[in-house]
């Protein structure tokens, strides 16, 4: 039986999602359901990606029976009210990331899962890519011996220009965009640890976001981490993993990474092509996380070991911690 895929919003991230279910076999994945806020939106949507059912509004979605899994593509200022009524429906969820806008509403949403008994990850895509599985294997197999250091210090891309990156009641800065990804590998690396101690500093914008941030976070055993993400200025956008006994490099794009060069030596993860463009780098690698829902709905489970309710909680709480020391309060701050 194959996985059937209700779409909640219709913008640039759920296209690109839809396109990367298409390179994955038809009898495992289908989408059968898009809603939008606007009915034309979610009409033009199905047309382009051929879905069955369109819907202009989200609790029609919330209310169709014939659906396995939802995966939220809206602005996060949204996640809270949509992962919320999925939930709520009984329906299993896949939602962006960040999956909220600060600890208090990710611990809401993971609260609803679990009493509702549902499935539910944030889409942490960069977890299920044959690079960052090999990451895992290398530091299981203390490859790189005792890890010391890790770099993710270059995340950054010109952005200003974009309402939703600079505008506060859209969830707008750059560490809840970019610096996510720095976070998430840091987190992966030191195995889902809480860091003892974090010393942020950073530039905000006029609207009172975020426009860089540089974090170093340091852990037991005297390991350390350094973060820096920007929505100025394009970065290398690189991570490096330093260890006593070697080092792992992600190159260039190491929020999707497609190759590692592991003490000196890369080897290439190819990406399948996509049947339509893309709106974003690397996109068909949303596949990787869409196959993890799949196997974790079809063992049962309510949430994936890659990306556990603990690591997306603890995601939030570094978050909120940063953006306490560099002074951007969201109204969900407030609330």
């Amino acid at each position: 039986m194959a996985t059937r895929w209700g779409i909640c919003g219709a913008g640039k991230i759920s296209h690109d999602f839809a396109v990367a279910l298409k390179t994955l076999p038809a009898e495992e994945h289908q989408v059968v359901a898009v809603a939008a806020r606007k009915l034309k939106d979610a009409q033009e949507f199905a047309q382009r990606h051929n879905i069955p059912r369109a819907y202009g509004g989200y609790e029609e979605l919330a209310r169709d029976p014939a659906i396995d899994v939802v995966y939220v593509g809206v602005i996060h200022p949204h996640h809270l009210s949509a992962c919320l009524l999925f939930t709520n429906a009984k329906k299993n969820v896949l939602c962006e990331k960040p999956l909220a806008m600060n600890t208090k509403e990710v611990q809401q949403i993971l609260a609803s899962a679990k009493m509702n008994d549902v499935f539910f990850m944030e889409a942490v895509w960069t977890r299920f890519f044959p690079a960052s599985i090999e990451i895992r294997r290398l530091l299981a197999q203390e490859e790189l011996g005792e890890v010391k250091m890790v770099r993710a210090e270059e995340f950054g891309f010109p952005l200003t220009h974009v309402q939703r990156s600079v505008e506060k009641e859209l969830g707008g800065g750059a560490l809840l965009d970019l610096g996510i990804y720095c976070i998430q590998l840091i987190s992966m690396v030191y195995n889902g640890e809480k860091p003892e101690c974090i010393q942020a500093t950073g530039v905000c914008l006029e609207t009172g976001v975020d426009e860089t941030v540089v974090a170093t976070l340091k852990y037991s055993k005297n390991r350390l981490a350094v973060l820096t993400c920007s929505l100025r200025m394009e970065l290398p956008n690189d991570a490096v993993i330093v260890g006593t006994k070697g080092m792992i490099r992600v190159p260039s794009t190491m929020w999707c990474p497609t190759s590692l060069v592991v003490n000196g030596k890369e080897t290439q993860y190819p990406l399948p092509e996509p049947c339509l463009p893309l709106n974003f780098t690397n996109s068909t690698g949303m596949r990787y996380e869409a196959e993890e829902v799949r196997q974790c709905l079809l063992k049962g489970l309510k949430q994936s070991a890659v990306m556990s309710h603990a690591d997306s909680l603890l995601l939030a709480e570094v978050e909120d911690e940063i953006r306490r020391q560099v002074g951007v309060v969201y109204s969900q701050d407030c609330q």
